[in-house]
């Protein structure tokens, strides 16, 4: 296998420098576009060749830059480190480290081993149960970590032996996990997404709000086919045995019940009679039982109060600019100060006086002087008349009001609480013993990361902190849940802290050599070749994403995702606009094909993370067998994401109109 792959290599390098060759020589003359190009063919011929990526691009960086600027060392020199300094100032990367800092800590704190037991058991019923608890496991594990080859890796050594000892067909198992595992590259809070967010200047809040549907989409279909299979072919994935399905009872529990599938709450209600179960015990077992009630009673009664009121309507009284709040002379508008006085002392006598009788308002007023009263109210504003402001019966500050609505809920907010009260009555309808003491054990793995997960995300998705923030937040949790585990020692923090040293490392050295290669690149003129050569080809919006997207997977088999982002994706994005490509759409395409790409032979990363921890008797080529319709679904799921846009647009358009 390894002389394939190294024929594969040669042969791709071979087609990289031959196409470069043949465009040279084609050309009437040599330009600096093209010595861009002879620099993009180089650099991933010397990436295949082993030499470090960041260093490659900015060697060759600098090289094709210096020769750019006629042989000028010191204006080389400026630009690299003014582009250097340009990436290493960009705010977002500096969740980068947080966030592998939070995925490190839950897995060296070993978590996921209790999820994926809980999880197997509560699915038991399931057809496939142990495959599609590997799946779920993986898109929590990859939820929390992002990270594709610790998730694979760690369920290689979890779930492989218990898929293989329950008799489980070997590419259904390998494809289980291969595929579960690259969930990381798409599903927040992916490392990747930030990355291009970060080079196509796309906001990685929007991003996370994009790939939440797409990528719960990809888990369910992913767990569908799983389902179907194992209802369609049962030899592939047994059913688990009872033995398997027993779940043992504490000893105050089995005096309660008489059997493991007893009803839960009656037992309980009943516990008071036997005097050998503490009251206390009761009252704990009826707390955890009342639990997915109460909450589910929290979240309708805060729900319908958000979706049935109407934020108040401020309206404002604006007049016309120039128009006076206050009463008016005859002859409107700003006036200049009298010529004598100015501001006067106000009349001895004066001030508030008492309104004038009838006589004295009937008696004519001296010639010049206005009218001791009128016959209207007092507050009564004159006829406006051509030329003049109209005064303003409010007072000078514009007065604002607020009438505070309700209106009815609407229809999805009733189907989808029906759903979960459906679901919740069904809890208890049928909640025996042995489902009480599941459901505790995935009160202790499942949902602690998942209140981890939803606080993240959902403090970004918000609006409630940037994805920096955020993610310091997810690293204190992630010690937190460590710590409550009991799994947090100097051991743990010392790989977690120099883990995320190296992977921030190559991350942000990455940034820096793209930005010198991209600066060089521009320079060359190497952009506006390619610019020029895709418009010439006259593609139409599809064509340009199949273009792409084909692009993308042919590079992911060579290539890491990284360097697909840092290298090619500057060049990709000034040609959206273009085809009226959306960034941010484009963006999930990419994820979803790189993660694709993952798990396409011959190249499969996936593949040979899960091969470094299975048995002798798992060979590759079971393991690329089991992922191929796995990688057929990642297919479908980009036809729907295309066809359908609003899979990923829904909720960005959504949350920041």
């Amino acid at each position: 296998m390894i002389r394939r792959e190294l024929w594969f290599g040669l042969s791709f390098m071979a087609l990289i420098i031959i196409g470069a060759a043949t465009v040279l020589f084609n050309a009437p003359t040599i330009t600096n576009g093209h010595l861009g190009l002879l620099m993009l063919s180089l650099v991933v011929v010397a990436i295949m060749l082993g030499f470090p990526t960041a260093f490659t691009l900015m060697g060759m960086g600098m090289l094709f830059t210096w020769l750019a600027y006629d042989r000028d060392w010191h204006r080389t020199l400026d630009l690299m480190v003014q582009s250097a300094y340009k990436t290493m100032a960009n705010d977002v990367l500096i969740a980068v480290p947080l966030f592998v800092f939070m995925g490190y800590l839950v897995e060296r704190a070993n978590l996921i081993e209790s999820l994926f037991k809980s999880l197997h058991l509560a699915m038991a019923r399931l057809p496939g149960a142990l495959a599609v608890a590997t799946l779920v496991t993986c898109t929590i594990f990859a939820t929390a970590t992002g990270i594709v080859g610790a998730v694979v890796t760690l369920m290689g050594l979890l779930a492989l032996p218990a898929m293989l000892r329950g008799g489980y067909s070997v590419p259904l198992a390998a494809g289980s996990i291969t595929a579960g595992g690259c969930l990381g590259i798409l599903i927040p809070p992916s490392v990747l997404l930030i990355v291009y967010g970060a080079t196509a200047g796309v906001s990685v809040v929007q991003l996370y709000a994009g790939a939440f549907f797409p990528g719960l989409m990809l888990a369910s279909l992913y767990v569908l086919y799983v389902v179907l299979i194992a209802w369609i072919k049962p030899q592939w994935a047994p059913p688990l045995s009872q033995a398997e399905r027993q779940v043992p009872l504490p000893p105050l529990s089995q005096r309660l019940a008489d059997s493991p599938a007893a009803h839960a709450v009656v037992g309980l209600l009943k516990g008071r009679r036997n005097a050998d179960v503490p009251f206390s015990h009761v009252l704990r077992q009826l707390g955890i039982v009342a639990l997915p009630g109460v909450l589910f009673l929290l979240l309708a009664g805060f729900s319908y109060k958000s979706v049935t009121t109407v934020e108040a309507e401020v309206r404002y009284d604006i007049q016309e600019i120039g128009a006076m709040r206050s009463a008016a002379p005859a002859e409107g508008g700003l006036q200049e100060p009298p010529a004598e006085g100015g501001l006067q002392a106000p009349p001895s006598e004066g001030g508030l006086q008492e309104p004038p009788s009838e006589e004295e308002a009937a008696a004519p007023a001296p010639l010049g002087e206005p009218p001791a009263s009128l016959n209207e109210p007092p507050m009564a504003t004159p006829p406006a008349t051509p030329g003049t402001a109209q005064p303003a019966a409010e007072p000078a500050a514009a007065t604002a009001t607020e009438a505070a609505t309700t209106r009815p809920a609407p229809t999805w907010w009733w189907v989808v609480f029906a759903v979960f009260g459906a679901l919740v009555s069904l809890f208890y309808l049928f909640l025996s013993f042995a489902r009480l003491e599941i459901f505790k054990m995935l009160l202790a793995s499942f949902f602690p990361l998942m209140l981890l997960i939803s606080a993240v995300l959902g403090s970004i998705v918000l609006g409630l902190a940037t994805p920096t923030e955020a993610a310091a937040m997810g690293a204190l949790g992630g010690m937190l849940l460590a710590a409550a585990y009991r799994r947090l020692n100097l051991t743990v923090l010392k790989e977690s802290v120099f883990l995320t040293a190296k992977t921030s490392a190559m991350v942000c050295w990455l940034f820096v050599g793209s930005a010198i290669f991209s600066a060089a690149f521009a320079l060359l003129g190497g952009q506006a070749l390619v610019e020029e050569w895709v418009l010439g080809m006259n593609l139409t919006k599809l064509e340009f994403l199949i273009l792409s997207q084909v692009i993308i997977f042919l590079l992911g088999w060579p290539l890491e995702w990284t360097e697909i982002i840092v290298i090619f994706m500057p060049i990709f994005i000034p040609l959206l606009d273009n085809f009226g490509v959306d960034p941010l759409f484009f963006g999930l395409l990419v994820a979803m094909n790189l993660q694709t790409a993952f798990l396409s032979p011959p190249v499969a990363m996936a593949a040979f993370y899960l091969k470094g921890v299975s048995p002798p008797h798992v060979t590759l080529n079971q393991i690329f067998l089991g992922m191929l319709p796995f990688m057929g679904i990642q297919v479908l799921a980009i036809v729907m994401l295309y066809i359908w846009p609003q899979i990923g647009l829904w909720l960005p358009q959504l949350l920041y109109k």
